[in-house]
């Protein structure tokens, strides 16, 4: 997004109390794109690129569309009725435009996106009308909106900057020209700059010099239909010449234009991006777990051919409101790859190439010490902005960093190494230096030393941290490493299972947010439901080893999680569900992120409904089923219930589902979905969790534990 398409905005959204000025919006809508590009289709069919982390190019920033028929124009502003076709990620936009209908299809393959239209009459209408298709398309070649220029290939143009350079033709006659972007004046205007405007007075050398592209296109053969493809290119990386990317885009056309030619091309993405994806449990029952294509296709869409993924769309590309969104975070990226494994496994869902990229992303991008940054690129691994970046910096004991990202990709490398592929020496190296990174992070008090939190918005000794500890020292002691390091990480796992006990508020019935200069921050955090699956992963660790010892199950020195520790998970996860859950007069109910959460409320009083809490709190509920029934708890149904219930929430179909089935990260309290979407974490924790209630549901009890079999990989 550029700084007069921003401009734009604030002028269209100043004074509107459920929309942040100058922002690039995804909360209506859909994507499309499985590889390194990344196309929204607005409601109204405009087009935009948010391909930058994924590739490196940026392509599009804005555009419009619009019909002329009988030379009248009519610009395609308003909503259409917008669907996936199928299990696909071609998105269908129907548009009504003076009597008749046109259809539109949007289909991203690899850097090249097609637009079919085709227009079809009123059934009492047996006249051909005159129809033309205009559109009207802002390209930002490496960011920029200024140095660009404009070729003009006959039935094609491109813009270029230096290296990136974007191509746009189409199937049937075309003829292209230029805009002139706003001027210095129209920008301080209080009124936005619609384009295209008018006449460019003649300024043609201005209008060869700028990233706005008109096109006119025929749809006035036989069928009225017609397809525009752009394709993004990069003339470092691509060995192509230009000749080969006018070819290449024009075929792209051509062999796409037709709405069946579209389709089966959709088909056939949509068939090796998810080959193998099934829903079956290990003795070939179906597994129900309510339409799981529709999490997948949008883990999909968020992940770049390395594997990694960004965790949402970018939506604010000027950090007004927040730090930006367009990058791997490892806490995101590995808890989705934890959950998609766990899914896996119970479902057979048939990721494991997807598995099995995750694993190596997070090896080459570990740093030296054995942990991980902030953030990446996800293109390609390489360091991106941020602002927790402490242990890359030469600040021995900087609190800038965030200590539960390490975490989180510890815990998936042991459990990946353990049922995935136990002869990963890749992976297993990267484990073992993790073990020091963990251990450098930990305090001599058994709790992890301050450091910045989930949220982001805080720094201190967490509970959520601790948690995250407690899981990847016991997932790193059931990995098939060396004796020496399992040992290692079991006692660490103890250390800190003990010190836990710090965190507990005893008036409350719940565990702390964080421990803050040794007084007790004793508000509701909905990073906590971590605890559930960490205490699950040591319980298991416990009852293996006592096993392993001779001693009997829940027996010896380890004797798990013991009763007093359960009776206090069950009230801090009880107590933590009913108090950040939030039930407004209006269209959704939820769960908060923390007690007074005050980021992006405008004028709302309360803190918003966040998607990850409400699915994080069905998972914990879930994962606390599954303890209290492995230890035969009273409260193990109950929690079964609670589960199930929020799960509804954030299921297909349910009350915090959008456009294209996407997940937002939040919500205000009237039902307007905010900030980045579709966001990543949730729906993998959606998918998680209905797996692992589906199969338990199948065997009649809770889900059973986990076991340490290892699982053949399929490349």
């Amino acid at each position: 997004m550029k700084l007069h398409s921003a401009l734009n905005d604030v002028k269209r959204s100043w004074g509107d109390d459920r929309r942040f000025p100058g922002e690039r919006r995804s909360t209506t809508g859909r994507f499309s794109g499985f590889d390194d590009r990344l196309v929204h289709v607005a409601p109204n069919g405009a087009l935009r690129d948010y391909s930058y982390p994924l590739s490196g190019l940026v392509g599009i920033d804005h555009s419009r569309f619009g019909l002329e028929l009988d030379d009248t124009l009519y610009w395609l502003d308003k909503p259409g009725d917008q669907r996936y076709v199928d299990d696909t990620a071609l998105v269908e936009t129907a548009h009504e435009v003076a009597g008749h209908t046109l259809t539109q299809y949007d289909l991203t393959l690899g850097r090249l996106h097609l637009t079919h239209f085709s227009l079809s009459t009123d059934e009492h209408d047996d006249t051909d009308p005159d129809a033309t298709l205009h559109a009207c398309v802002a390209f930002a070649p490496e960011d920029r909106v200024s140095r660009i220029g404009q070729l003009l290939h006959g039935d094609a143009v491109e813009v270029h900057h230096d290296r990136e350079h974007d191509f746009l033709t189409a199937a049937t006659d075309i003829e292209v020209t230029g805009q002139i972007p706003a001027t210095f004046a129209e920008l301080l205007e209080s009124e936005p700059t619609e384009l295209p405007r008018g006449e460019d007075d003649g300024r043609y050398e201005e209008a060869r010099l700028s990233p706005i592209t008109l096109a006119e296109v025929d749809l006035s053969e036989s069928d009225a239909s017609t397809t525009v493809a752009t394709l993004l290119a990069d003339s470092e990386a691509d060995e192509e010449s230009r000749t080969g990317a006018l070819k290449r885009a024009r075929a792209g056309a051509a062999e796409h234009a037709t709405r069946d030619g579209l389709l089966e091309a959709a088909r056939a993405q949509a068939e090796t991006a998810f080959e193998g994806v099934r829903a079956t449990a290990d003795d070939g029952e179906t597994v129900d777990i309510a339409d799981p294509i529709a999490d997948l296709r949008t883990l999909r869409l968020l992940r770049a051919p390395t594997g990694a993924r960004i965790a949402g769309p970018e939506f604010d590309p000027f950090y007004r409101y927040s730090g930006g969104y367009g990058y791997t975070w490892f806490r995101d990226d590995a808890e989705i790859a934890g959950f998609l494994l766990a899914a896996d496994r119970r479902a057979g869902l048939g990721l494991e190439q997807w598995h099995r990229q995750s694993a190596h992303f997070y090896t080459t991008s570990q740093l030296a010490d054995g942990t991980w940054p902030h953030r990446v690129w996800p293109r390609n691994g390489r360091l991106a902005p941020g602002w927790a970046h402490g242990r890359v910096e030469e600040a021995a004991d900087s609190t800038d960093y965030q200590a539960d990202q390490t975490a989180s990709v510890a815990a998936y490398l042991a459990t990946y190494l353990r049922t995935v592929d136990a002869d990963d020496e890749q992976v297993r190296e990267a484990l073992v230096a993790a073990l020091d990174g963990l251990d450098a992070t930990l305090a001599d008090d058994g709790l992890p030393e301050r450091v910045q939190n989930a949220w982001e918005n805080m720094t201190g000794r967490f509970t959520h941290t601790a948690a995250t500890f407690l899981e990847a020292y016991a997932a790193i002691a059931r990995a098939p490493i060396a004796d020496e390091h399992r040992e290692r990480a079991r006692e660490r796992a103890r250390t800190v299972y003990s010190a836990l006990d710090d965190l507990w508020v005893a008036d409350r019935g719940c565990y702390a947010l964080r421990l803050d200069d040794g007084v007790l921050d004793e508000r509701l955090d909905g990073s906590t439901f971590a605890l559930a699956a960490a205490h699950r992963e040591f319980d298991v660790l416990e009852s293996e080893q006592s096993a392993a010892d001779g001693t009997g199950e829940n027996g010896g020195d380890g004797v798990g999680v013991d009763a007093d520790r359960l009776d206090r998970l069950v009230t801090h996860i009880e107590t933590t569900i009913d108090g950040l859950y939030r039930d407004p007069e209006g269209a959704l109910e939820g769960v908060a992120r923390f007690e007074d959460d005050p980021w992006r409320v405008d004028d709302q009083a309360d803190a918003k409904i966040w998607s990850v809490t409400t699915a994080w709190g069905a998972h914990a509920a879930a994962e606390m089923g599954s303890l209290l029934a492995a230890h035969d708890h009273e409260t193990a149904s109950r929690f079964d219930e609670r589960a199930r219930e929020l799960l509804a929430l954030v299921a297909p179909g349910g009350k915090l589902r959008r456009d294209g089935e996407y997940l937002p990260e939040q919500f205000f309290d009237d039902g307007t979905a905010d900030s980045a979407t579709p966001l990543g974490w949730p729906h993998a924790l959606r998918l998680a969790t209905a797996a692992e209630l589906a199969t338990g549901a199948q065997e009649g009890t809770a889900a059973p534990v986990v076991d340490s079999d290892r699982a053949p990989v399929q490349d």
